[in-house]
């Protein structure tokens, strides 16, 4: 059986999209070879800037001829049906065989396909795979009509077995394939010829090309560490960057630079951030003092000089980058000592949302909720709200203008230079966290208030203007938001009264409480008027020169507390939508954590459910308890009861609720029951009252035995009325201790 290589030789490849289209080219051939019957033991894709490369191996040598039978429309049916069958079966009209069927005679087309030679499989998949390739960005060159990413300056392909090797005939607008390929660009710009993979990445190497993205990135972050490691310095680990520099690539020669001693005492996140947008430079660092001292950049080429040319001229340009960021940093500086308030005003100017107002305005919303979340995070209400207000200020500096993604630690930079608490510098850079399921969780408190404050007002925000996720689509991240309250609540062990906090911030997205105490203040010192009234200090007379401004001002004071007295209630009904969305996300945060969706819709059935930490408490707790024997069944006896209650109930038109009574039991395991229930709330409420679910749920738990005595040895609907509804309000007992640790009407199975 033979194998195949494809090699697609061009102009460099943008990093980014090279493990993608290796990926794509590995997908779309061997796709369509299957699909046109060929099969294969292994395929594997590469990428090089210039190159992208397949081998399958053991290809087989042809396909197998197929029989294809195929039913279609009635005899007598209209002209189009039988003409789109036609088309779909690829055959004619004269081709079509009728048949008897059960409704009659029906058309009938046999498609019969012989084999075909591998080779002319490969080339017409190949040919597809070109034109069609899924290039994020593609470009036409020359007077041709092919695209590409970049121009595709040759097409390498070749089947080969013990016999030899042999060239797959393909021409793609002019473009011939063949069974030769070339080395590095100015290393080994000549070409030469391969028969197989093996061959082929020998002589590339040989050429001065590494076949392979993982052994250039290898290649790299070994030398690299070798030679920080022998000045005493190390490499700060970027994946991301060696990734990317690996595709940049294909003999990497790696380089160790100076940075110069003007720029060291620029903090060392601006520095690797600058080397690593603007070179493609790892930045390597002092662990003894934690500055970044040198950078490591990799070439694409051996000089005779070592690379000395290359470095001085990488040199040359990182530092017109670095004097620039010098610059920002500190112009910045200026404005932070100076208390930041250029910056704070400036955001008045900044929309966040055009139905949500400014980013100062946006402050100022968050500023009142992290005083509010304040004393629920154990952090000073006075700290909180500080940091809240100059948490964002950096947005205006020229640093985080040129790199966004140095917010927030540049806030904390800039609020250490102003000279403000720890707390609230440290709070600057942390509020955004946690950015991603992944992302570490602050524990500060003030950090802590003013991250919850920052992810809240974002959610009650937008759920106000009705600007929710749908489906697959949340351009605001509302729901990395959620999920950022939720852990932040639960990884802290934080009571937070989400609904509250979620009113309040519905009801300042449109309204300050401020605005409100001031409207009730003037209503309350609004002179009074009577008709005996002096013309004294506090008439009328005093402050209005008309007694219809008067009353003008009056009205449109209570005209506004009225209209927010109705956008009040519309907030409440606006937190608990958003209550529920909060639950939604709990459930796919707890689905990975092993518990099921209706253990959890058990417990948010249950008062109190805007605690999370209280309700993942109780969901865990569940989850143990039905995991054990005695649980899972006594989901059983308690739907059991609560089935047969419920139904009483209906049929009789009343509620056993009153409370059973022990001397009215006659059989043992009326009286075990009575016994077992006594002892259970004995131990349920306090430790219901103490948020110890485990203990209630075991002592739930262990109903379970009394409850299946119970039923297998009393007839609950006795003929003695009295008897009877004494066992009924056994049940309810049985059916109110059950949920009153949760809802297990909401359990499946």
């Amino acid at each position: 059986m033979p194998d195949l290589l494809i090699e697609l030789f061009s102009e460099e490849i943008p990093a980014r999209m090279q493990a993608r289209a290796a990926d794509d080219l590995k997908k779309l051939v061997t796709d369509g070879l299957v699909e046109a019957g060929l099969t294969y033991a292994g395929a594997a894709a590469f990428s090089t800037p210039r190159r992208l490369a397949l081998s399958i191996s053991d290809l087989t040598g042809e396909s197998k001829a197929t029989r294809e039978e195929r039913k279609g429309p009635k005899v007598g049916a209209p002209d189009k049906a039988v003409d789109g069958f036609l088309r779909g079966a690829g055959v004619a009209r004269e081709d079509l065989e009728v048949r008897d069927d059960k409704k009659g005679q029906v058309y009938f087309a046999v498609i019969e396909k012989p084999g075909r030679m591998a080779a002319d499989i490969v080339a017409e998949v190949l040919e597809k795979t070109i034109r069609n390739f899924p290039w994020p960005k593609s470009m036409r060159w020359g007077a041709g009509q092919l695209k590409w990413v970049r121009p595709l300056h040759t097409i390498l392909c070749v089947l080969s077995d013990d016999a030899g090797a042999n060239v797959v005939p393909l021409d793609v607008d002019g473009i011939v394939s063949g069974n030769s390929t070339r080395g590095h660009r100015f290393l080994a710009p000549d070409a030469f010829t391969v028969t197989g993979f093996d061959d082929y990445e020998a002589k590339l190497k040989r050429a001065h090309v590494i076949l392979r993205a993982d052994e250039r990135a290898e290649m790299i972050w070994h030398e690299a560490t070798n030679q920080a490691f022998a000045l005493g310095l190390e490499v700060v680990e970027d994946r991301g960057l060696l990734a990317e520099v690996a595709g940049l690539v294909e003999w990497p020669v790696v380089l160790l630079g100076r940075i110069d001693d003007d720029f060291l005492g620029l903090p060392p996140e601006v520095l690797q951030t600058s080397m690593k947008e603007h070179q493609k430079f790892f930045s390597v660092r002092n662990p003894k003092t934690g500055r970044i001292e040198r950078f490591v950049t990799v070439a694409n080429m051996e000089t005779a000089d070592n690379g000395a040319t290359i470095l001085a001229g990488n040199q040359k340009v990182l530092a017109a980058r670095l004097s620039d960021a010098k610059f920002f940093w500190e112009n910045d500086l200026r404005v932070a000592k100076a208390g930041m308030e250029p910056w704070l005003d400036s955001l008045g100017d900044v929309t966040f949302h055009n139905k949500l107002g400014s980013q100062k305005d946006r402050i100022e919303r968050i500023a009142a909720l992290a005083r509010e979340i304040a004393p629920s995070v154990g952090a000073d209400p006075d700290l909180a709200e500080q940091a809240a207000r100059v948490a964002k200020a950096d947005l205006s500096s020229e640093m985080v203008y040129e790199f966004p993604e140095l917010q927030g630690l540049m806030g904390r930079y800039y609020a250490e230079a102003a000279g403000l608490p720890a707390e609230v510098a440290q709070a600057a850079q942390e509020h955004y966290s946690p950015l991603g399921p992944s992302d570490d969780v602050p524990t500060a408190p003030v950090s802590v208030a003013v991250a919850l404050a920052d992810k809240i007002d974002t959610l009650t925000g937008f759920w106000a203007i009705d600007e929710k996720p749908t489906g697959s689509k949340d351009p605001f991240a509302l729901r990395r938001a959620a999920l950022g309250v939720i852990r932040l609540v639960l990884e802290n062990g934080l009571v937070v009264p989400i609904l509250k906090l979620a009113e309040a911030g519905v009801f300042g997205s449109r309204y300050s409480i401020t605005h409100l105490m001031d409207l009730k203040a003037q209503l309350r010192d609004a002179p009074t008027i009577t008709a005996n009234q002096p013309k004294d200090y506090y008439s009328w007379e005093k402050f209005f020169r008309t007694k219809a401004q008067y009353d003008e001002f009056v009205a449109d004071i209570e005209n506004s507390l009225s209209e927010i007295n109705v956008w009040m209630a519309r907030a409440s009904e606006i937190a608990s939508d958003l209550l529920s969305f909060f639950h939604d996300r709990l459930k796919v945060f707890l689905k990975d954590k092993g518990i099921r969706h209706d253990i959890i819709d058990a417990c948010i059935a249950m008062p109190g459910n805007d605690d999370l930490t209280l309700l993942v408490k109780r969901a865990e707790a569940l989850s143990a308890t039905l995991a054990t024997d005695d649980g899972e069944n006594l989901i059983q006896g308690f739907k059991r009861a609560n089935n047969i209650l419920t139904q009483a109930e209906e049929k009789d038109g009343v509620e056993y609720s009153y409370g059973a009574d022990i001397k009215f039991a006659e059989e043992p395991a009326e009286k075990a029951l009575f016994a077992a229930l006594d002892a259970a709330d004995a131990k349920i409420a306090p430790a219901m009252a103490a948020e110890d679910f485990s203990t209630a749920m075991a002592a739930m738990a262990a109903l379970r035995g009394p409850i299946d005595a119970f039923f297998t040895d009393v007839q609950v609907n006795d003929d003695r009325q009295v008897v009877r509804r004494n066992r009924l309000n056994l049940l309810s007992r049985i059916r109110k201790i059950c949920l009153d640790v949760a809802d297990l009407t909401k359990i499946e199975g």
